[in-house]
């Protein structure tokens, strides 16, 4: 069963047509990334699907519902952390169930400890580093009560060894609880080794250039990155870019 689908999807900004007929979808379960060239809709195509913007034309389906202009569906983690600085760890990731009367202290807590966090349950962001602070947002994500989670560059702050910590570290999370996610990202390397699927933006205005299918069996090895292989993979990808 498809999770969401994108029919068709047209937005423009005054004379600006910055996505044109996109359509695609992420099934149950699913990983699925973004690709595009920078100022290709990306965070566009985020902002409809959470209901931030209503589309011009074309139609955004969750569960089968119809949610154009609708928000709070999805559930959704940015480039930056954007933990609210006056909150708590523990505080910070309750906050999506706070809202609609759902909070989970015990599985936050178990959480926090899965995520290495243990010991900061009651410490304010500016006492975490760039990884640490992800890992809260995450979490929040995932404990909130949307089945869909969007994560928008999650990484590109951090340096490349807490980015490589950071995907293993969200690989072994979605693992075990299996939420669908859309993940937009540059990085070709990250789309790969994350996702089942990847999909290939044009440049503006944006439509689905093209869809891979990632042929590496899950649970994902770290070693597959050196491997010919992904290095092929890579340079396919680079190619339609």
């Amino acid at each position: 069963m498809n999770k969401l689908s994108v029919k068709k999807i047209t937005k423009s900004f005054e004379e600006n047509k910055v996505l044109e007929e996109l359509s695609f979808h992420v099934n149950e379960g699913e990983f699925v990334s973004i690709l595009g060239p920078s100022g290709s809709g990306k965070s566009t195509l985020f902002h409809l699907i959470g209901g931030l913007y209503t589309p011009d034309s074309g139609d955004i389906w969750m569960d089968g519902e119809r949610i154009n202009g609708q928000r709070g569906s999805i559930s959704y983690t940015p480039q930056s952390s954007s933990l609210l600085p006056w909150r708590t760890v523990l505080s910070n990731i309750l906050l999506g169930g706070e809202i609609v009367g759902q909070k989970n202290e015990p599985e936050a807590l178990r959480m926090i400890e899965k995520a290495g966090l243990k010991g900061y349950e009651h410490s304010y962001p500016y006492e975490l580093s760039g990884g640490m602070k992800q890992r809260v947002a995450f979490i929040r994500s995932l404990l909130s009560p949307q089945s869909l989670i969007c994560l928008d560059e999650p990484f590109s702050a951090l340096d490349e060894f807490t980015r490589l910590e950071m995907q293993n570290w969200l690989l072994s999370i979605w693992e075990e609880y299996k939420r669908s996610i859309l993940l937009v990202t540059h990085n070709i390397e990250e789309a790969l080794y994350l996702s089942d699927r990847i999909i290939v933006l044009s440049g503006k205005p944006a439509k689905v250039k093209k869809e891979f299918i990632v042929p590496f069996p899950r649970p994902r090895q770290e070693s597959i990155v050196l491997s010919e292989e992904f290095l092929q993979w890579k340079k396919k990808i680079y190619n339609e870019l």
